[in-house]
């Protein structure tokens, strides 16, 4: 163990190939922590930006995953950090990141966890300047002598200093006789900025000085200059030191002094305020970095120089100190305070090596081992291993990642839906044509036991359904309390919602801090969107649900809804929505089958869920458990293939405006510009129409902008009808092929995966993805099929024939025999039952053109399904039309 060796406290690499230089390493408490700790901040020429505190449970560990807090990647190179105070309005410490073209500041903020992942740490943009000329380094401080902020100084590669003031540009002025850029500094005490220029002398420029002088802008020849067109750019002072210097730092021993030190090829500089030497010092190696710092001693200032022997010096003034040896060749050296432990000299090399040490040794605490070991025995830890990796893996599948706990125990959450409208309906705004629109009073309860803070509510419902109130805040501060809040659902717009389903979320944090929520689902009653209404004998779409009980009187189901009381239409009624739509009920007196029919294929949704929940509660109240329904006639795909279609092309339409309105938008931009320079000009000019153009601008974006907003009304109204749609072709295929529950929630998940509908992801491709998936895992039939990788990108497709196609297909292997699963073993290829004359399903695209071709015939248009469609028996319903 060497004395003069550093002790390694902590390092790391950083990245892979990637360079630094000296003004890639800050250190400081840039998050503001109570605590002042300093942190790591490096950035890197390949653009990444990582902030690290170290952590390590000993002397010499490596970095562990929770030392670095952040890690970016900016995409440009970073060429220097700083953290001061950046942003005004607060004293906060901010972080500023240097590119070759470009300014940011950035504020470091971290968020405390709830659980054992530690704290969370984001970096958020708060200003940014795009630079005209190619940044070299920079400078900051109290420029002018303000206070409580920190202002920007960044020399360019051809010499011109950029002052800014936070958030906007100040001015810029180019150095006097400038051929390449050197080191820059700013003393605060004479309020200047210190540089070595090409001539190999140190100068001095006064900011106020700089403030005055000709903007870099405006910069005339010199010979101008002479004659008066602005203040010349005048050096305080200057001093040769002959040779090129390596970085420049101002160290101030008190209020009353500082001094300037200059890193040279073979020498160290120490100045006066004034430019005066007050001492230097020959080196006999060549330095890389140094870091000057106050001493103990009164009067003088600890230096740290290193070079490229791997050597840290450490000078009093010119009195060598210490010497203590790096494992690497360091670019950049700092000294901080780091988990408590203060003077923690902190390098970084050129290629990413940084390391955390401190001078001096440690004692020996060395122990003999043990002599005595006993073998293992591998094959019993074989045998060990696979027992707990089997506990592990049956849990995960029983419980999922997190542990399933009793949330019922913390706060209980129940809704009930009122049977009876309100007295005086609650609807307001409403958009529907009827005279009077009806409102529900929901009522939801939240019982505790234990104290919870800040329970807040949101409830949910389909649209067009509205709520008088959806976010409610409770505050349980004794346990066992009960809070019930009320209030009313009514229907706002001329359509029909996709579902009558409500949701109540409640989100609340325990005791100990951890976040839970709580749903609890609602049914609204049908009669809230609905009216009875006239049956109608002819309808344009027409579903038959078949079951395998005796059929039921529709006036035990739909007690409600009885527009007559005559025994002979006890088997047919009729709906009436509020949106305007008309639905038609048709029981079979003498076989087991109901009729759905209407004139919009959507609006069979509601009515034929509503039949079949009704049925099963019926049959259940009566004690029959072997109740089922079936749907045995050919799948509607043609009716939801328009749909898609509609909606599809609402979307495009959406695009083309909004291109449309971003091009006037920018033309009306234009001719703002020109008619304020017309304006501004000394001398007048005629206008040219340039008012006439600006209004007839105006006026079109005006109905650009109304088109989009009717445009935006109709695709939103024309999703909520598709997811209907969806809805219905989801229950008829799983009545057709009775799927499980499980199977069920797959096709639900595959076909409605979004709640809402963008330009930026739309259905169709988020649909069409998801059934694609479907069809290469679960429903292949070959290796070849899983073999091909879908697109990663959700892009908004050139029309909807891939779609169509993949729908039809699914529908064709589900006909199939196959079977939907979300399990390992689902990427085996599966044996699908063939039914007689079935073709097989086909492997290419070739295949599949003939297979859409059989497919027409088999998803024929289903809108006359009993009178087309021949059957062994004579049709039960045509007696019901009678």
């Amino acid at each position: 163990m060497s004395l003069f060796k550093a002790r390694d406290w902590w390092s790391t690499i950083l990245g892979d190939k990637e360079e630094f230089d000296q003004g890639c390493l800050c250190l400081a408490n840039v998050d503001n922590s109570g605590n002042g700790q300093d942190k790591i901040i490096v950035g890197s020429f390949m653009g990444y930006l990582r902030i690290f505190s170290p952590h390590p449970a000993k002397t010499g560990d490596g970095a562990q995953a929770e030392d670095l807090l952040l890690e970016v990647d900016l995409r440009d190179p970073v060429l220097q950090v700083e953290v001061g105070k950046f942003v005004s309005g607060t004293e906060m410490l901010h972080l500023a990141v240097l590119h070759s073209r470009k300014l940011c500041v950035y504020s470091v903020s971290g968020t405390l966890g709830n659980v054992e992942h530690g704290n969370q740490y984001q970096m958020k943009l708060m200003y940014e300047h795009n630079l005209q000329r190619t940044a070299c380094n920079m400078t900051y401080g109290s420029f002018g002598g303000i206070k409580g902020r920190d202002l920007i100084c960044i020399q360019s590669m051809d010499g011109m200093l950029m002052v800014f003031e936070q958030e906007s540009y100040a001015f810029g002025r180019f150095l006097p006789g400038f051929l390449l850029p050197g080191p820059l500094a700013y003393s605060s005490r004479t309020d200047s900025f210190i540089t070595v220029s090409s001539c190999r002398q140190v100068e001095s420029y006064k900011y106020q000085v700089l403030a005055f002088a000709t903007d870099a802008d405006k910069r005339q020849e010199t010979e101008q200059q002479k004659l008066g067109s602005g203040k010349r750019l005048v050096v305080d002072w200057t001093l040769n030191i002959g040779e090129q210097a390596l970085d420049i730092c101002i160290v101030s021993f008190n209020q009353s002094a500082s001094s300037v030190f200059v890193l040279g090829e073979r020498n160290f500089f120490c100045l006066k305020d004034n430019g005066q030497i007050r001492f230097m010092k020959k080196l006999d190696w060549s330095p890389s970095c140094f870091l000057p710092y106050c001493s103990v001693s009164e009067g003088t200032i600890n230096t740290l120089i290193a070079n490229h022997n791997n050597m840290l010096h450490i000078y009093q003034d010119v009195t060598l100190k210490w010497a203590t040896q790096l494992p690497h060749i360091p670019v950049a050296v700092r000294v901080g305070c780091l988990h408590d432990l203060k003077g923690v000299i902190v390098t970084l090399s050129d290629d990413g090596h940084l390391q955390c040490s401190y001078l001096g040794t440690d004692p020996s605490l060395f122990q003999a081992p043990n002599v005595e070991s006993r073998e293992l025995n591998y094959d019993e830890l074989d045998v060990e291993m696979k027992e707990l990796q089997k506990i592990i893996k049956d849990v995960n599948k029983s419980q999922g990642v997190w542990p399933m706990t009793e949330r019922e125990d913390d706060l209980n959450v129940s809704v009930v839906v009122s049977p009876n409208f309100d007295s005086v309906s609650q609807a307001t705004d409403v958009e529907v044509g009827t005279d009077l629109v009806p409102s529900v009073t929901v009522k939801v309860t939240l019982q505790n036991r234990v104290i919870l803070q800040k329970a807040k509510l949101s409830v949910y419902v389909q649209p067009p359904l509205e709520l008088t109130c959806d976010q409610f805040t409770f505050e349980f501060m004794t346990p066992d309390l009960t809070r019930t809040v009320s209030f009313s659902v009514y229907l706002k717009r001329s359509y029909t919602p996709s579902e009558l389903e409500g949701n109540a979320v409640v989100s609340y944090s325990r005791p100990t801090g951890i976040p839970r929520v709580i749903q609890c689902k609602f049914r609204l009653p049908l009669k809230l969107i609905c009216l009875p209404g006239q049956p109608s004998k002819t309808a344009s779409h027409k579903i038959t649900i078949d079951t395998n009980k005796s059929p039921v009187s529709l006036l035990s189901l739909f007690p409600g809804f009885a527009s007559q009381s005559d025994d002979d239409q006890v088997n047919v009624m009729g709906f009436h929505f509020l949106g305007g739509a008309r639905v038609t009920l048709l029981a079979s007196k003498t076989s087991q089958r109901y009729r759905i029919q209407s004139e919009q294929f959507e609006d069979l949704w509601l009515i034929t869920n509503e039949l079949i929940l009704r049925l099963q509660e019926y049959f259940e109240k009566q004690g029959v458990k072997d109740f089922a329904c079936s749907f045995s006639g050919s799948m509607p795909l043609q009716e939801y293939f328009e749909l898609i279609d509609h909606h599809f092309e609402l979307r495009i339409n959406g695009e083309k405006l909004e291109e449309l309105l971003s091009e006037r938008a920018v033309q009306f931009r234009a001719i703002q510009r020109r008619l304020l320079a017309r304006f501004k000009d000394k001398t007048p000019a005629p206008l040219q129409h340039l008012d006439t153009l600006l209004d007839g601008t105006y006026k079109q974006v005006i109905a650009l902008a109304d088109a989009v907003e009717e445009n935006q009304g109709n695709l939103f109204q024309s999703f909520t009808r598709l997811k209907s749609a969806t809805h219905l072709v989801i229950l008829l295929i799983g009545l057709w092929q009775k799927l499980s529950a499980d199977q069920v929630a797959i096709l639900e998940a595959a076909f409605l995966p979004l709640q809402e509908d963008t330009q930026e992801l739309g259905w169709e491709e988020t649909v069409d993805a998801a059934i694609s998936h479907l069809l290469k895992t679960c429903l292949s039939k070959s290796s070849k099929e899983q073999a091909l990788n879908l697109n990663s990108q959700l892009n908004i497709p050139k029309d909807t024939s891939q779609l169509k196609k993949h729908i039809t297909l699914l529908c064709d292997r589900l006909a199939k025999g196959g079977r939907l699963c979300l399990s390992t073993d689902a990427a085996a290829p599966q044996t699908m039952v063939m039914p007689g004359g079935c073709t097989t399903i086909p492997e290419s695209d070739l295949e599949e053109r003939s297979v859409e071709q059989d497919s027409t015939e088999l998803f024929t248009n289903h809108r006359h399904l009993s009178a087309e469609t021949p059957r062994p028996e004579v049709s039960p319903l045509q007696g019901v039309s009678e």
